[in-house]
């Protein structure tokens, strides 16, 4: 009877344990398979104390005297920042903002350990192109927001039905809404990486891809990884320039002789760029943390983001002299605001850090079909010569009357008609089975 005994609970325990592994096996394959899930997001109500707190803040600004020039040499000037202080502590709604982002289809999904958040929006026409559109600094996923309609429902907007895309905008790793990565690693190349799980997590057998500042520098990435899924890509941030060129620019030599008209403009132009345009950048790619300030003071963080480039500032600083062309002050403080309530100015800064020495404006060797799009007011316009050499399938190169480095942001319209024409030989035949949802 005991020997008995003892091996019915043997069989008992035995049967116990199994039990237990395949629960835990099937709740491990249950994670494992939510990680990866599409899950709704919704766009959280700021609470009220949030806001008010913000205009305390901006109401209690210490300010420094004016600057002792006549222009911006010295950096954002103080006439320019109380006035955008006056405004955003007084009259800005942010509520119109956040209504805005939650109108629309909101997703999240985890790659590689880290929370990815991204606008989603299916056009209705059921061969529309997919493309992923990725922002850039200082920037979130409120530079995209008026390209999204005109993108998806292109009849609506001058466009044909054939034009149509479905649209993807993730929030940058560390920007918005998406996961302020714990650990070091997350550069472009594993943005790029992670776009292309992401496009292909949606079902999506044939894609495109487009990005300005950030975005085109991710997206030259995926060109570089070309998956086969990816039919093509659009930059209007061109990585374009030959390697010794860049190195020219950066040590602040003379322009190289045999340099054509056009070569000359942009090389000396880039060559701006590295000596008085991007102070920001040295500081984030070098010292990050260090920029408690613009984490503790909302003015702090304008200033830093309104001096992105010499000509982005003019555009940016003219709305709040009453100058409304392309940006309105709300345009400027939306982004703004985004990054102060997710606490994002220094998740953000580290993507310099990532990259540093890795160069923006170098050609990376896209051996993919390339759109690209010269804004007159970008950092510098990129002549179709080195165009054609940094992408040997150019498939589509504009130079544009107007518009600068936000250009989405700026210039719905003209960028939208960019994306039309640039990505419309890749419609249609080579591209079969688009959507597959």
């Amino acid at each position: 009877m005991k020997t008995s005994f003892a091996f019915g609970s043997v069989i008992f325990l035995v049967a116990a344990i199994t039990s237990v592994v395949a629960v835990q096996t099937s709740a491990a394959a249950t994670a494992a398979q939510d990680s990866t899930a599409i899950r709704p997001f919704t766009v959280p109500i700021v609470p009220q104390a949030a806001l008010d707190d913000l205009r305390r803040r901006i109401a209690a600004t210490r300010w420094p005297e004016k600057e002792t020039v006549a222009d911006q040499s010295q950096g954002v000037q103080l006439a320019t920042m109380q006035k955008l202080a006056s405004y955003w502590g007084k009259d800005y709604d942010w509520r119109k903002c956040e209504a805005k982002l939650k109108a629309l289809p909101n997703f999240i999904t985890t790659i590689d350990g880290l929370d990815i958040h991204f606008i989603h929006v299916r056009s209705k026409n059921p061969s529309a192109l997919p493309m992923i559109i990725t922002h850039g600094w200082p920037g979130s996923i409120v530079e995209q927001l008026k390209i999204i309609d005109p993108l998806t429902n292109p009849t609506a907007h001058g466009g044909k039905a054939d034009e149509a895309f479905d649209v993807v905008i993730p929030s940058i790793p560390g920007y918005g809404f998406s996961g302020k990565p714990t650990t070091t690693g997350w550069d472009p190349q594993h943005i790029a990486r992670a776009w292309i799980v992401l496009m292909k997590r949606l079902g999506y057998t044939k894609f495109v891809a487009q990005g300005g500042d950030w975005g085109a520098v991710i997206t030259d990435q995926m060109g570089l990884l070309a998956p086969p899924e990816l039919l093509g890509i659009h930059v209007n941030m061109p990585g374009i320039f030959p390697a010794d060129i860049d190195k020219a620019a950066f040590s602040g030599a003379p322009a190289p002789s045999g340099l054509s008209a056009d070569e000359k403009v942009a090389y000396e132009r880039l060559q701006f760029v590295y000596q008085k345009g991007i102070a920001y950048g040295f500081q984030m790619g070098l010292r990050p943390q260090t920029l408690y300030g613009i984490a503790d003071s909302p003015v702090g963080l304008a200033a830093y983001f309104l001096d992105h480039d010499a000509r982005s500032y003019e555009l940016i600083s003219r709305v709040f002299q009453g100058q409304t062309e392309g940006l309105t002050r709300d345009d400027i403080l939306d982004n703004i605001t985004i990054t102060w309530l997710t606490n994002t100015a220094l998740s953000g800064a580290r993507l310099y850090w990532e990259y540093w020495g890795k160069g923006y404006f170098n050609a990376k060797g896209v051996s993919i079909p390339v759109a690209v799009s010269v804004f007159p007011n970008e950092l510098y316009p990129a002549p179709r010569s080195w165009a054609e050499r940094a992408y040997p399938k150019l498939i589509h190169y504009n130079k544009l009357d107007k518009g600068g480095h936000f250009a989405a942001w700026e210039q719905p319209e003209l960028l939208v008609g960019e994306l039309r024409a640039g990505f419309k030989s890749l419609r249609g035949d080579k591209a079969t089975a688009l959507n597959q949802k």
